[in-house]
């Protein structure tokens, strides 16, 4: 499995962890603490990591976890367990900034330019969740077809209904797990407020 020290640090610079009273020599045990403790996620980051690159190298197919992925056309395509597919242009091996092997595609980097974006396990698994997550929110907008969706954010409906309308039946609705979500554990919670505001 595969060891990061640095760019752990650097994430957790970036979110501000010094300005928050901790000192640099107790970020990498928290990072180490963190992985010990959810082991799981991280053989998930490098199972999709190996898929990947077995993928870009050997313009193939490869899968893991119900996830598939393809280099076709000079794209790398990630096939999510809704059938969707995330798309990665032009995929190929190069050298991590800190050493070693990555997968880098072209897209809008940083600086709000076409570039080339250097990417690992991690990084494509933060993308595959996300995306499986707004799968997970439309095929829950669907079931509540007959509700005034007035917005969304993220994982949130906002419905404007009248009062005799049940909470309990739009949460149960949105709790229904999709045919291709099979064994995942879905729960909506909600609220009733006269105007929008956060729980």
């Amino acid at each position: 499995m595969p060891k990061i020290k640095v760019l752990p640090n650097l994430l957790l610079k970036s979110m501000g962890a010094l300005d928050m009273g901790l000192k640099e020599e107790e970020l990498q045990p928290l990072v180490d603490m963190w992985r010990q403790s959810n082991p799981n996620i991280v053989q998930f980051w490098w199972d999709v990591d190996r898929a990947v690159k077995f993928a870009v190298k050997g313009r193939t197919l490869s899968e893991t976890h119900r996830i598939q992925f393809c280099y076709q056309s000079g794209m790398l395509f990630i096939k999510l367990p809704s059938g969707r597919r995330l798309c990665y242009v032009k995929p190929k091996m190069g050298e991590k900034q800190f050493g070693g092997e990555a997968v880098t595609y072209e897209g809008v980097g940083a600086t709000k330019k076409w570039e080339r974006i250097e990417s690992y396990g991690p990084k494509f698994v933060e993308n595959i969740v996300q995306a499986i997550s707004r799968d997970l929110l439309c095929y829950s907008m669907r079931k509540l077809k007959d509700y005034e969706i007035c917005a969304h954010v993220h994982d949130e409906v906002i419905v404007e209904c009248g009062m005799d309308e049940s909470l309990d039946t739009v949460c149960k609705l949105m709790g229904e797990v999709p045919p291709w979500a099979k064994g995942l554990e879905l729960r909506a919670d909600g609220y009733e407020t006269l105007f929008y505001k956060k729980d």
